[in-house]
């Protein structure tokens, strides 16, 4: 076997039926290709729709229960059971191009030293584009188009979670993904995917192919701007989880900084973009305090 293609979902049955129906449109030889749906506790019909499918379209396509949320555990179940040589992992509300797995094949097999190579990923706005976000801001909706050409990412560019692949041979090697970084449920924490690639670039390459292109549906409720500053707030927590960092400084320096910004956003109250950007920074100060303090205090 070639390439598994991993869905993992939380609750998503219908958009993870329409993931599955993109795989099964793909060029590539389908006798190459496995597509592995890990349900991780939906509540939903998740089951039903992967069945039915399994039923229309064969053994290809396997379904798997995960009784422990969170995305890192689901994702590093379908890793154990990955068949192919390669892993992709596509997001429950993504979809992917016709060509997609031939595009991300094609970059693995260049050089046997890729261990990772990622796509452009295009947004699916459900309600329009909210024209009030910082453009450096915009890729906390996943959206990704880093090159026009195959090329490799050099640190600390990273590809995205929704169309990012993995040579399975790299996992002898490394621990797959920290399973205290990563959304569980409805919380937003992340960054285990930056924090995967960092320690896998130590021995492999990281690529991106422009051409291994998918759709990712970005939902209503997530153009919001409660959603968007409980996004930066979550990210400011995953940093400080990612890096461990107890130290009684590290939350006096963002405290300082978050401060500084709540200042700066009293004087740009009438200019909403820079406003805007402040507040960004006083939620992800405010997360990376949380982060420091409550979550790695567990440790």
């Amino acid at each position: 076997m070639k390439v598994t293609v991993a869905i993992c979902s939380h609750n998503r049955a219908k958009d993870t039926g329409e993931a599955v129906m993109s795989v099964l449109a793909q060029s590539y030889d389908p006798n190459e290709i496995e597509i592995v749906v890990i349900d991780n506790r939906s509540t939903d019909n998740t089951v039903q729709v992967v069945n039915d499918l399994r039923q229309r379209h064969g053994p290809r396509i396997r379904y798997l229960f995960e009784n422990k949320l969170g995305l890192s555990v689901a994702r590093n179940r379908a890793i154990r059971e990955a068949k192919g040589e390669y892993i992709l992992f596509l997001d429950d509300d993504a979809l992917a191009s016709s060509h997609w797995v031939r595009h991300m094949v094609d970059v693995f097999e260049r050089d046997p030293a890729i261990g990772c190579v990622g796509g452009k990923i295009d947004p699916i706005w459900e309600a329009g584009e909210p024209d009030w976000v910082p453009d450096e801001h915009r890729s906390v909706f996943t959206i990704l188009d880093y090159s026009g050409e195959v090329t490799e990412m050099p640190s600390p560019a990273i590809p995205y979670g929704a169309n990012v692949a993995f040579r399975k041979s790299v996992f002898r090697h490394i621990a797959p993904f920290r399973e205290d970084l990563g959304r569980v449920g409805t919380n937003l924490l992340s960054s285990e995917e930056s924090e995967l690639i960092a320690r896998l670039r130590d021995r492999y390459k990281v690529y991106y192919t422009p051409f291994a292109r998918v759709q990712h549906k970005i939902a209503k409720e997530r153009t919001t701007k409660k959603w968007f500053l409980k996004r930066i707030f979550w990210q400011g927590v995953s940093d400080a989880v990612k890096r461990q960092d107890r130290s009684v400084l590290a939350v006096a320096k963002h405290t300082v900084r978050m401060l500084q910004a709540v200042a700066k956003s009293l004087f740009s109250i009438f200019h909403f973009k820079t406003f805007i950007r402040q507040v960004v920074h006083v939620y992800y100060r405010n997360g990376s305090i949380i982060g420091i303090l409550r979550y790695n205090s567990r440790g």
